[in-house]
């Protein structure tokens, strides 16, 4: 027998596994190739493979960066619209309300029944004592409130304060109190000025 035939050759020193990996590789691949040739192919086969991975995972990271960087502008695009649908929303319902009280107001004062004109007078105050709420003056009722306004701020505080001692009148003393037209048509005049300085009408 040649001992080139035997699929274990044995050296000085044991099994030659070089020459059977050659041995195995042949009987696989049916190719007298060798072992050693067939490992270099793979090694080329795996350097490309790496330099196409490693493309691929740096367009696969600037793709995530990217796409995070537009989804947070993109967050901040539709809470700035969501914000700005708000702002025109209140805007809109809140300038519709006052309007709305304020046409009450001017529809009471235009009357003819003084009981009307109070209710003008009294209506208007309950959104003077919002607007001073609103503005941060301290207090806790309208004639404190008063007190602690700077005509400086405030330029209309007298007008506020003549208007409020009109309504106060109405509700201490009652039908004792004698409210003409043309007092109450001034105390509404002086309610507006007041809310003219604050964007109210």
């Amino acid at each position: 027998m040649n001992p080139e035939d035997n699929d274990i050759v044995y050296t000085q020193y044991g099994p030659n596994f070089s020459r059977l990996l050659d041995k195995i590789f042949e009987a696989v691949t049916g190719s007298d190739a060798s072992w050693e040739g067939f490992l270099e192919v793979l090694s080329n086969i795996w350097s490309i493979w790496s330099v196409i991975a490693f493309i691929a995972s740096a367009i696969f990271i600037y793709g995530i960066i990217y796409s995070y960087l537009r989804l947070g502008q993109l967050s901040e695009i539709e809470a700035d619209a969501l914000l700005k649908k708000e702002q025109a929303w209140k805007d809109r319902h809140s300038d519709n309300q006052e309007n709305r009280r304020w046409k009450e107001i001017q529809s009471h004062i235009s009357s003819e029944n003084p009981n009307d004109w109070k209710l003008a007078i009294i209506e208007a105050d309950i959104i003077l004592g919002e607007v001073l709420n609103t503005a941060g003056y301290a207090g806790h009722s309208i004639g404190e409130q008063l007190k602690s306004a700077s005509t400086a701020s405030f330029t209309s505080t007298q007008d506020a304060w003549d208007a409020h001692l009109i309504r106060n009148k109405i509700a201490h003393e009652g039908a004792n109190f004698i409210l003409t037209k043309t007092m109450a048509k001034e105390a509404i005049i002086k309610y507006q000025r007041v809310f003219k300085e604050f964007d109210i009408q």
